[in-house]
């Protein structure tokens, strides 16, 4: 019998996004946003914490010739 695709482990795959997180990843995000304090509150019963996956547009480089002459005169100097 074969593994399905997605359950089979790439270097990459560590990577993801993952939608679940380990009860300690909640407690750090939790107490970075102070909701949960490290002596006194207890690590069971913790509320839903959201995760979110940030997608930020990559820039596009442009290329001019004035840019490459500023580049060409700095390195002359």
């Amino acid at each position: 019998m074969s593994l399905h695709r997605s359950l089979k482990t790439k270097p990459s795959g560590l990577n993801q996004h993952r939608n679940v997180l380990t009860r300690i990843e909640r407690i750090t995000q939790l107490a970075e946003n102070g909701d949960f304090e490290m002596k006194g509150d207890s690590p069971f019963g913790l509320v839903k914490v959201g995760s979110r996956k940030v997608v930020t547009k990559k820039k596009v480089k442009e290329k001019t010739e004035d840019g490459a002459a500023e580049a060409a005169d700095t390195s002359d100097s």
